[in-house]
This record gives structure tokens, sequence and C-alpha cells, in this order.
């Protein structure tokens, strides 16, 4: 079976967005990989984050994702910032990447650009990436199509290792989903929805009351027509709406539209808030019982215990081709 990677980024909300298109694929390919994923909480240090705040995420981050049918009893969930060897093996990864390697990297340049007091960890941290997936063999790592330079990049670095000191890696590959749906902003429905957005009316985080469901949904932005049909292009707020029920309840465009035949708006976003909201709440409810529980703890734990294991004979591995090791 073929081992997958995913890495939890502990920054700003989680959204319905993500939980469509991510977390509900991840709880899927639980089934048919063997399943990793980590907690990138060294990730989040390249730029400020407030110390209690980011503590608090990174539990509340992982009971959410058990909560949406992540299954620790399937996939090894672990704290990146607990296993000390996978940041060895990103210093001894950065004496095998180039300057230029790490400089061209996108985010790099941008966030570079917004900031020219930028800390050298936001120039390293994509090698710091490329450990987090080669130190256990990953086969396959989930990304967006923005983020498959990463994937590139670990797999570059990858082989230049293996050419210079013995076979050491497999060489990953990036699994880029072409037919994921991308949820888009409830106020501007050209641009998906993001849990950075500025605008919250926008966007359904998935720790949100019903009573701001509702709101947000019943004042989403659609069009004058007031026929519910799916169109992208013209209909973007609409489609929008139909997309979120289709892939909450698994349910097909044309079942949806033949629902509202001769039906309004107001009817329609009545029936997407209602289903938004019996999900959400769902979901919330196995979230607060695991919250106030001990279980967070067991399940990383348990997980640390291997990744550490993998980790340090990877790392020992290493030292012994390059030399380093008494």
């Amino acid at each position: 079976m073929k081992r997958i990677l995913t890495g939890l980024k502990p920054t700003g909300e989680i959204t319905l967005g993500n939980y469509i298109g991510a977390i509900k694929q991840m709880v899927k390919m639980q089934d048919e990989y063997e399943t990793y994923l980590f907690v990138a909480d060294l990730h989040a240090l390249t730029v400020y984050q407030d110390p209690k705040k980011l503590h608090d995420r990174i539990k509340r981050f992982i009971a959410l994702y058990i909560a949406c049918g992540i299954d620790p009893d399937k996939c090894l969930i672990y704290l990146q910032s607990e296993n000390p060897y996978i940041t060895a093996i990103s210093f001894l990864l950065e004496c095998t990447t180039y300057y230029g390697e790490a400089s061209r990297m996108i985010q790099f340049k941008e966030k570079s650009k917004e900031n020219k007091n930028f800390s050298v960890g936001l120039l390293t941290y994509p090698i710091l990436m490329a450990a987090d997936i080669l130190y256990c063999d990953t086969d396959l790592v989930p990304v967006g199509i923005d983020q498959k330079q990463h994937v590139e990049l670990a797999r570059n670095i990858a082989e230049r290792f293996n050419n210079k000191y013995g076979d050491t890696f497999i060489l990953p590959d990036a699994l880029v989903s072409e037919s994921g749906v991308k949820i888009k902003d409830l106020k501007n429905p050209t641009k998906k929805m993001s849990k950075s957005e500025g605008n919250k009316d926008g966007v359904i985080s998935m720790f949100d009351s019903s009573e701001d469901i509702r709101r947000k949904i019943m004042h989403a932005t659609t069009d004058s027509e007031n026929v519910v049909k799916f169109d992208e292009e013209n209909k973007p707020g609409i489609s929008n709406l139909m997309n979120i029920v289709a892939n909450l309840e698994d349910i097909t465009i044309e079942e949806i539209t033949n629902k509202f035949v001769g039906k309004g708006y107001k009817e329609f976003k009545e029936y997407v808030a209602d289903i938004v909201c019996q999900h959400l709440s769902a979901i919330q409810d196995k979230y607060n019982k695991l919250i106030n529980s001990n279980e967070i703890d067991s399940i990383l734990d348990n997980g640390i215990k291997i990744s550490q294991k993998l980790a340090k004979e990877k790392y020992l591995d290493m030292c012994q081709k390059m030399g380093i090791v008494r």
C-alpha cells in the first residue's frame, strides 16, 4: 500500500471550503493509502504567531480533523515539532540544496516582497517541508496546484542526495486533484473561500454558530434572475451554493436543480442553510467531546513514537553516508 502524507498548518481558521475541498478527500484517502497527517507547527513560525493562539489552534485543529472523520486507527497523527530528527534531517538537506532553488519558491518570492525584514526561516522552510516528506518515504503528497512546486523541490533534493550518497530516499509524487470542487467566498463568489480572508461574512468557519451560518448564507451574493440553476460564469453565487449542497449531501447538481424548479432564492438559501447547519452541528458535537478529553494527547503520543523511530533511522542512515558518524 502506498504511503500518503499531508501537513496541517495551524494558522487562521478552518473553513467549510477546507472541509469540502481537502478534509473530506482525506477521509476517503485513508481507506486507500497508508496515511500520515502531521501538524506543521514549525512552518507556522516563518511569520510571527501569537504563542497562545498557536498553542490553542494545534489541539483544536487536530480535534476538528478527527471530528470530520479522520480515523486515528487508519491515520498516523503527530506534531512536527515533537520530532527533532526531522529538523536535523532538514539541515542535512539544506546542505544539498542550492540557494537559487530556495529563493525561486513562489511563496518565498511573494512573502519576501511584502516584508523586507523577512526571516531566514521563510527561505528555508520548503527544505523543512522536503524533510517532512522524505524522512518517512512518502509516495504521494496531496497538494493544490499552487503547492506542487514544493513537492517538486523535495523530489529534486532527494534525487540529488541519492546521486551523491547512494539510494536513500523514495522520490515522491504530487497528487494534484483536477476534479476537486473549490468552494467560493459567499460575498465574492469569483474567488475561493479562504481562512485568511478579511471579510468574515463571506467565509463559513467550521466553528461558526448555526445563527452565524444562516445569516451568512441568507446574505450570500447571488443575482437578480431568481432561478436556481448551475452557471458558474453568469451565476457564480448560486452555483457556489449548489456546489456546497452537492458535496455535503453527495447528490448531483441536476437533483438540486429539479428540486427547486419554480422556486426562488429565499427558499433555496434556507435549504442550503439547513444542510450546512446540520452537517457542521454534528461535527461540532464530536469536536466538543474530543477537545474536553485526553484522547488527543493519547493519539499524538502514539503518532510521535512511530514518527521518531522512522526519522531517527533515516537521519542515522544519512549521517553514515555523509561521513559524520563515529
